[in-house]
């Protein structure tokens, strides 16, 4: 039985689309490189920053630019990563579900590990309190390194967990760590690329991911 309820955090709990995208278009103005719609940002994220900008500057890019960029686009993200970035319609309440239920919640993240603690305290404090992303010394999502971890701090094994994110890398991550992937089409991907991959469950609004749960 599901007791463990494992979040993605960007297009899935929160909306972070338009901040990166500035973000992203900031460093892309300061590299003299051409800006970014929000779509193409869509398409970029959800691998760590590193991808991110790499995939956002020219091809052919060297390290030093691609880390320059990437210095400049953190340091920009750092003090506007709450401009536009808000919880998606229906996740407060589905949280409160789940907490009212007793489920254990955490987020695994590509983010980096100080921006998704800090935003996971600040929008969803009351009902997550392990939030882990990526840092120096544990491989970033698809890997199962960071989930594995999660699921030992909490105290839950692989048969009481499901994963639950928007896009390729969550449910590739979700079966190497050898959990069910519910996924959600409000993020950044959509449902061919889910249902592609192998998603257990595929939901369209927070509301369902209880029910889809207790399906599993």
């Amino acid at each position: 039985m599901i007791n463990t309820v494992i979040f993605d955090l960007d297009g899935t709990l929160l909306n972070t689309l338009e901040d990166l995208t500035d973000s992203v278009n900031f460093a892309m103005e300061k590299m003299g490189v051409p800006l970014h719609t929000i779509e193409e940002v869509r398409m970029m994220v959800g691998n760590s920053v590193n991808y991110l900008i790499e995939k956002a500057l020219p091809e052919g890019s060297s390290a030093e630019e691609i880390n320059r960029c990437i210095e400049v686009f953190e340091n920009h993200y750092h003090d506007n990563m709450r401009n536009k970035t808000a919880p998606y319609d229906g996740i407060i309440q589905m949280l409160s579900a789940l907490k009212a239920k007793g489920y254990k919640m955490a987020v695994v993240s590509n983010k980096s590990d100080g921006f998704t603690k800090a935003l996971v305290k600040d929008f969803f404090g009351e009902f997550i309190s392990q939030a882990t992303g990526r840092s120096a010394d544990i491989p970033r999502k698809p890997a199962p390194d960071s989930v594995l971890r999660t699921m030992s701090v909490l105290g839950s094994e692989s048969r009481e967990t499901v994963y639950v994110g928007d896009s390729e890398v969550d449910v590739m991550t979700a079966r190497n760590a050898g959990v069910p992937c519910v996924g959600c089409l409000w993020g950044f991907r959509d449902e061919a690329t889910l249902k592609a991959e192998g998603a257990a469950a595929i939901i369209s609004e927070p509301t369902k991911l209880l029910e889809a749960i207790e399906k599993l």
